[in-house]
């Protein structure tokens, strides 16, 4: 048997659009919302408590209905920003039209990698902190109203080639500069 372990590379998949990150921060996740993620939480936010007074106009309880709207509210308002968190993922991922955030991206980045900073920020993190941190947070978005699970770590394992951003390769074991 041999002594030397090697490294899989992950699986390559064939997406609609182009890859922008497989594991984006919740930060930019929220920051690359478009109007409409917005509005689709504030639909669901409103929505479920416009709901419950409808189905109480329908057939009456005669019980008090502002702690149900209370409630409503709340519930719609998180499962609005799920509903959003996703959409806005999935361009992350390829998976939907994602046109405007592969040029926001590219700028952002570009201009990092110009200024010689770490493309996807500085970490305070030991490596395989930041390492296990991706590996739980990658695709989460995917079981978001089942375990919500957002990456709030900065790593530099994003499924992206750091060269297309004008930097020097980066070992996506070690998150080292690879020598030339």
């Amino acid at each position: 048997m041999s002594d030397t372990t090697t490294i899989p590379k992950p699986l390559e998949r064939k997406h609609p659009y182009p890859l922008i990150d497989t594991d984006p921060t919740a930060g930019r996740v929220l920051a690359y919302m478009r109007p409409t993620d917005y509005a689709q939480w504030a639909g669901y936010t409103a929505g479920t408590p416009a709901l419950l007074y409808a189905w109480e106009k329908i057939d009456r309880t005669g019980g008090r209905m502002r702690p149900y709207m209370y409630t409503g509210a709340v519930l719609g308002c998180v499962a609005g920003f799920f509903v959003a968190y996703s959409r806005s993922t999935k361009r992350f991922w390829g998976w939907t039209e994602n046109e405007r955030e592969v040029k926001r991206d590219y700028e952002e980045l570009s201009e990092r990698a110009r200024q010689g900073l770490p493309l996807w920020g500085e970490s305070s993190q030991p490596e395989w902190v930041q390492a296990v941190a991706h590996r739980n947070s990658q695709y989460s978005a995917l079981n978001l109203a089942l375990f919500p699970m957002l990456n709030l770590v900065n790593h530099p394992y994003h499924g992206k080639d750091p060269k297309s951003y004008g930097t020097a390769e980066i070992d996506a074991s070690t998150g080292d500069k690879k020598a030339e």
